[in-house]
């Protein structure tokens, strides 16, 4: 009898384990081409997006966090800028940032 209960326990095992996880997700792979963080809404109110694929640089001070992007020959660049209020947020900002390009590899 005790055989048996553990030939029935052991094909419990190998079957839960055949099926994995009962509920497994998918890994969706990010893109470091199409990375995008919302910035705050201008006066407008519209909500704005950008590619942290092609931020070259970011800046961070009290008062803003600012990312520029799209440099080029004679000042041709943008930037976005993140108004702040203190250093301590600036840099929350800024970890925020790594964590989702982190996401998008």
């Amino acid at each position: 009898m005790k055989v048996r209960a553990i030939l029935f326990a052991a094909v419990l095992l190998l079957t839960a384990a055949m099926a994995g996880p009962l509920q497994a997700q998918p890994v969706v792979p990010g893109s470091t081409a199409f990375c995008l963080y919302e910035v705050p809404a201008d006066d407008s109110g519209k909500r704005r997006w950008i590619n942290l694929g092609i931020v070259q640089y970011v800046e961070a001070t009290a008062r803003e966090v600012k990312l520029v992007y799209g440099g080029g020959a004679f000042g041709a660049g943008h930037d976005t800028k993140i108004a702040v209020a203190s250093m301590d947020e600036a840099q929350t900002v800024v970890e925020k940032l790594r964590r989702i390009a982190a996401a998008c590899r």
